[in-house]
């Protein structure tokens, strides 16, 4: 048990150095982690051998429902509204016309089997939301005409659609092309999922605010059993459980959560790890000594599908929206194959169908990431849809790395100068406003009328810090023997040689200035820039 449980660290451990490297060269992350599958795989390095394909599957759906849940849940709707319509058209008709044109491409110019065809253009006919904004993100590219909100929806929603497809392919293939069955599956995978998305979210969200967590972490808890149970609960009956759990994600992301921050952080390193996770295991499960002999008819695909048919489906839906042939072009080449399209390749292994169906979806996947994925920064700079003056982290609800607003609370003591002061007759900076005012357990909305009485706490917010720079923070502890007992900061401040940006004394936490005296046992914080 040891010796699996160091290994697994181990990869972890690569995968997020690898993250780093992979930055520094271009190269898309998750395109790293599947290369270092391989190495780990049986025709890798290690030569770690693992062919449990059912196994894969299981695992790799696990951590999908994570991916789809959060992608959804990280989906900012104020920014996604007004293009939901194209990126709804673009999930739906838009999947079905790309797995139409490849699968013509593959039977009449590669000679597929006509249902085989069908399966293969099924398959690959999604595209991969982790794939395009793990590269948005690393870049902090936002585009313009809310291309960036498009492509998010679109890649997020379009799975489900991609599943019915090569469902209803698999049956076909089975001997089980019943017409009354397939319109049954047709409309259960639809309804089914999309009611009980939204009756599983509701309900979540009646809970969270309206019972409280005993323990810390334990909303955390119930958000993941959420997800699965949006998963989970309408499969069992013939629902498309990836579109419940991520129409399950946009509601309650969308939603006013307790602690909802701690939750999306949460749920970025849950995400992350299983990002790893799934990509990895893909890449161990595939046999890089199988790729010469379908790496042409990969190749083929790949240029088909990045060339002919996922701009012919763009196009087509997008231009009666008037869409600019900037944005058409740029959504046509963000349309990367991920983890999806690899994960309904071994739905067809599982099915008893060829295996060469796995290694060209998984050969398309990765040329896909390295060609289009590396490109995507250099072709939205050439087709000038690089929105230079806003950050794609702010299309989510996630409040990643760097937050746009910082609050603070500042708490209006005897001596203050702003007490009995109207807040329109105080002077201070413009990037800063007083939100909220809390006063004997009421909570007031301020106005510039507002007087500030004794006792009162406001919360203050203005922008977060956003640099390269880092904060150094130490702490130092005063002795009873020292010197500084007594002592107003503003005369030991060359001794110090920092600046002392907070106080902790007994249970108190004190903010200083020049005149305040120090205590014994004090716990300075200082900013050692």
């Amino acid at each position: 048990m040891s010796l699996p449980l160091l290994l697994g660290a181990f990869v972890v451990l690569l995968c997020v150095l690898f993250n780093r490297v992979s930055n520094r060269l271009g190269i898309p992350m998750l395109a790293a982690f599947i290369l270092l599958g391989m190495l780990f795989g049986s025709d890798g390095i290690l030569k770690i051998p693992f062919e449990n394909f059912f196994f894969a599957e299981q695992i790799c759906t696990f951590a999908l429902i994570f991916i789809m849940f959060y992608g959804g849940f990280g989906t900012k709707w104020t920014s996604a509204k007004p293009v939901a319509d194209k990126a709804v058209l673009l999930s739906s008709a838009g999947v079905a016309l790309t797995a139409g044109l490849t699968a013509l491409f593959c039977h009449f110019v590669l000679s597929f089997e006509p249902l085989i065809s069908v399966l293969m253009g099924s398959v690959i006919s999604s595209t991969d939301a982790a794939s395009v904004f793990s590269i948005l993100r690393s870049k902090k590219l936002d585009l313009k005409d809310g291309t960036a909100s498009l492509l998010e929806v679109e890649s997020g929603s379009n799975d489900p659609m991609s599943y019915m497809l090569t469902a209803g392919a698999l049956t076909v293939l089975r001997g089980q092309a019943d017409p009354g069955a397939i319109a049954y599956m047709v409309f259960s995978q639809v309804v089914y999922g999309i009611v009980l998305g939204v009756v599983i979210a509701f309900a979540a969200r009646h809970v969270f605010r309206n019972f409280q967590f005993s323990t810390s972490g334990f909303d955390a808890a119930f958000l993941v059993a959420v997800a699965v149970i949006a998963y989970a609960l309408p499969t069992l009956i013939g629902g498309n459980g990836y579109m419940s759990a991520y129409l399950a994600g946009i509601i309650l992301g969308n939603s006013h959560l307790p602690n909802k921050r701690t939750l999306v952080h949460f749920f970025d390193g849950v995400t992350g790890l299983m990002q790893m996770a799934i990509f990895f295991l893909l890449g161990l499960v595939a046999s890089p000594m199988q790729m010469p002999k379908i790496i042409l008819p990969a190749a083929a695909i790949a240029l088909f599908l990045t060339f002919v048919a996922r701009p012919a489906a763009v196009f087509a839906l997008l231009s009666p929206f008037g869409c600019s042939r900037a944005q058409m072009l740029l959504v046509s080449w963000s349309g990367l194959r991920g983890a999806a399209s690899i994960v309904f390749a071994i739905m067809c292994i599982n099915s008893a169908v060829i295996h060469d169906v796995f290694h060209i979806v998984f050969c398309v996947v990765l040329l896909s990431i390295l060609i289009q994925g590396t490109l995507i920064p250099a072709v939205a700079q050439r087709l000038d849809m690089i929105d230079e003056n806003a950050d794609v982290l702010t299309t989510f609800t996630d409040y990643t790395d760097e937050v746009d607003l910082q609050f603070v609370k500042l708490r209006i003591g005897s001596r203050h100068p702003w007490k009995n002061r109207c807040l329109r007759d105080i002077s201070m900076p413009p990037e800063l406003l007083i939100v909220l005012l809390l006063r004997e357990g009421e909570r007031i909305v301020p106005s510039g009328a507002t007087e500030i009485q004794e006792g009162d706490v406001l919360v203050v917010c203005a922008p977060a810090f956003q640099d390269d720079t880092v904060i150094r923070l130490a702490e130092l502890t005063v002795k009873p023997d020292s010197a500084w007992v007594g002592q107003r900061i503003s005369a030991i401040h060359e001794e110090l040689g920092s600046l002392v940006i907070m106080i902790q004394r007994g249970g108190q936490t004190i903010v200083p200035n020049g005149q305040t005296r120090l205590q014994s046992e004090d716990i300075l914080v200082l900013n050692q820039m």
